[in-house]
């Protein structure tokens, strides 16, 4: 099994997204999230594909989902079921599972490690992540950003979950 992580954002209320868009911009997990995924392979579902400000993002080589057989898109690898996503995972490197909600869904289950930003906030939202169960994920670090400033309106932690079991 490949090593599989998941990185995602997440309201107060566990919201991710409403209307195939982002709730918040946070300068800072912008960063984070780029200095994470950069050379490494991204999985995501094609709405969230098609969510990207820019597609393919650069330096990094992307797995779209899509239940549609055949279905292609230029300069990404297609991938047609969960299974076939992992068959084509860099087995050498971090994968990261970057959305959307049903995407996290299935692959929760398979991951290693969560990369969460916590904004504590609540959003009117569509889209959520999934409760963590504590016996299964172990908070491992956190990176308190109380103080919101121009570049990051809501306060955050930056927070790691490794699988215990």
């Amino acid at each position: 099994m490949p090593n599989i992580s998941i990185i995602v954002a997440v309201a107060k209320n566990n919201a991710i997204g409403k209307d195939n868009k982002l709730l918040w911009h946070l300068s800072e997990d912008l960063k984070r999230f780029k200095s994470l995924t950069s050379g490494h392979y991204i999985i995501m579902g094609k709405n969230t594909y098609f969510s990207l400000p820019r597609r393919p993002l650069p330096n990094r080589t992307h797995i779209i989902l899509t239940d549609i057989p055949g279905e292609q898109i230029d300069d990404c690898m297609m991938a047609y079921s969960i299974e076939d996503a992992i068959s084509k995972m860099n087995p050498e490197q971090e994968n990261f599972i970057i959305g959307g909600a049903s995407i996290y869904r299935q692959f929760l289950p398979l991951a290693h490690k969560l990369y969460i930003t916590r904004v504590h906030e609540s959003f009117d939202a569509d889209t959520f992540f999934p409760e963590l169960d504590d016996k299964i994920w172990q908070l491992v670090s956190e990176e308190h950003h109380p103080d919101p400033d121009e570049n990051n309106p809501y306060p955050y932690t930056f927070a790691i979950y490794e699988r215990k079991l």
